[in-house]
Formats: structure tokens, C-alpha cells, sequence
């Protein structure tokens, strides 16, 4: 028999937070964060992460858990969300998965391989060395010229990720989507039911300009400054994400604060949108639309599809 498993995906400034806890509260459950940001501690404010109260007593797990400077990526998450999946099923209660980082969620939804490509840390090194001296724009040229598909679900900034799927390619001669192909023609270990939350694209785009200002009102700024008090570099992949780079840059005087809100909130509606093409791609999701009902509404419903799910 297959495991059990609700995903509950969408993205940023959805809503999933809120309602995945309701979810859970009801059903039994315990969330599992698919979050590529709030696995990091000391970042709070710019992550959107849940407050303890927020959580209501809900277990969360993958939040909070590394250091900044501390190595994560889609195979430390699949294996760690593989284990919290087991130990959720043997307290009896039902494995949530939440958030919106897509290739986190494929991880789970196929099962990916991440074996196939070996490891060869000295064309890391020079691939490294190459973006010092031309910059991260460089490799990412590089990788659309040999994989253009992955090439668009990795943006430019993510560096590690753009140098492992050049290393991919380098050690094996197939690219990184051919892996992921193949994967998605292997059957999931799961009994999967996978629900998408989305909403009007304009509605979406003012909530994520409103959850921006609020995240400078609560001390975006201060986290920020605080993180790079402790001795964190600015370029961690921890501190190339949404919401830290941006003030980082105004910190340093290379943008006005005018200017890095406009940036983040400009780029976070961006990557709402890239969020949105990814999971429309999978026909398995069932979606349903926030802003066209209440939240009871909403909650009600998708207790229902979990209900017969179960």
C-alpha cells in the first residue's frame, strides 16, 4: 500500500500558510515546508515564516533547522522530507506538504534520482571561479545554450544550482531535464493528492506588494543588518534569495530604498509568476481559486477532496 500524502502548493502570497494550518488542525496532520527560504534560521521577516503562535500548535518540520551558511538543495530536502513523511505516518497522523518551491515538490511527487550525475568538485571550483570573473549572467549563458529548459526554471542569481546542472552535462553528456524526464516516467512512492491555491494574477501581485511593505514595517532592514552582523556573507544562496539581496544592495548604498522595494516587489510578482507556469504544468493538481470564495469556503472543500482522499 501506498504512503499517504497531501501536497498543498501555490504561489507566493497565496495564502497557503493560513489555510494549510486550518487544514491540519482538522485532519490530524503535521506540515512538512517545501520552503527553498524558511528552512534557514535567523531569517524570519524576508521568508515569510509562520510565527510560532501563527502555527497553533501544528508540528511544522523544515523550518528553521540550518544555519545561513549551511549546504541545502533538493536532494537534502528529499531525503530529509522523505524521513519527517515516515515518522509523521507512524504517529498515525496524515504528512502535509506545503509551499511553493516547485522542484522541492517534484522531488517527492517523482521519484528523482539524484545519483546520476557524478560529482566532480574540481569543475565546481572553475565554474565558480569563472562567475567571480564574469559574473553568474556568464553561466547561466552557458547553460542555456546547453540546457535552455533548466536554464528557465533557474534564475541567474542561483549560481550553485546553475553550476550543478553544468556539472551534470559535463560528467554525463545528457542534461539535467533529461533526468528529470525520465523521473517523471517512474511511478511516485506516494498516494498522492496535490492541491493548488491561486488566485486573480492582480489580486496576487497586491497582496505580495502589501506583504512586502509590511515586511519593511516589521524590520526587513534590521534582519537584514543583523544576519551580516553575525559574520554572514552577502553571498550565500541563503542571502541571494528574495527579500535579503534587495536591502542588502541598499545597505550598501547601490540602491535607494525606493529603489529596492520597487526591485523586490517588482521581482517577487515575477517569480509568483514563474511559480504559476511550473505547477500548471501538472494535471494531477486540484486547484482552487482563493479569491472567489471565503477561506471557510475554501477549507471546506478541500477537507472534503482530503476526506475521500483518505
Amino acid at each position: 500500500m501506498k504512503k499517504p500524502l497531501v501536497i498543498i502548493l501555490g504561489p507566493t502570497a497565496v495564502g497557503k500558510t493560513d489555510i494549510s494550518i486550518e487544514i491540519a488542525k482538522k485532519v490530524n496532520g503535521e506540515i512538512i515546508s517545501a520552503d527553498s527560504m524558511q528552512i534557514y534560521k535567523h531569517m524570519n521577516i524576508g521568508t515569510a515564516k509562520p510565527k510560532i503562535e501563527e502555527m497553533q500548535g501544528i508540528h511544522h518540520y523544515l523550518i528553521d533547522e540550518i544555519e545561513p551558511d549551511e549546504e541545502f538543495n533538493v536532494a537534502i530536502f528529499q531525503r530529509k522530507a522523505s524521513q519527517y513523511i515516515n515518522s509523521i505516518l507512524n504517529k498515525n497522523k496524515l504528512p502535509i506538504v506545503v509551499g511553493g518551491t516547485g522542484l522541492y515538490i517534484n522531488s517527492l511527487v517523482y521519484p528523482l534520482d539524484f545519483t546520476d550525475g557524478v560529482s566532480n568538485w574540481e569543475y565546481r571550483k572553475k565554474l565558480d571561479q569563472i562567475a567571480e570573473n564574469r559574473g553568474n549572467e556568464y553561466l547561466h549563458d552557458l547553460l542555456i545554450n546547453i540546457d535552455p529548459e533548466s536554464a528557465s526554471n533557474i534564475h541567474p542569481n542561483n549560481r550553485k544550482r546553475v553550476i550543478r546542472a553544468l556539472e551534470v552535462y559535463e560528467e554525463t553528456g545528457k542534461t539535467m531535464s533529461y533526468f528529470k524526464e525520465r523521473s517523471q516516467n517512474k511511478e511516485s512512492t506516494y498516494n498522492l493528492l496535490m492541491i493548488g491555491l491561486t488566485m486573480e494574477r492582480q489580486l496576487l501581485y497586491e497582496r505580495i506588494n502589501k506583504r512586502i511593505d509590511i515586511m519593511i514595517e516589521d524590520g526587513l532592514i534590521d534582519e537584514v543588518k543583523n544576519i551580516l552582523d553575525m559574520g554572514y556573507n552577502k553571498n550565500l544562496i541563503s542571502m541571494l534569495g528574495l527579500g535579503y539581496k534587495e536591502i542588502v544592495k541598499y545597505l550598501e548604498g547601490k540602491y535607494t530604498l525606493e529603489e529596492a522595494i520597487y526591485t523586490l516587489k517588482r521581482d517577487t510578482r515575477r517569480f509568483a509568476k514563474r511559480q504559476l507556469t511550473w505547477f500548471r504544468r501538472d494535471d494531477r493538481i486540484h486547484w482552487f481559486n482563493v479569491d472567489a470564495r471565503s477561506k471557510n469556503s475554501i477549507i471546506k472543500n478541500i477537507l472534503e477532496e482530503i476526506n475521500n482522499f483518505i
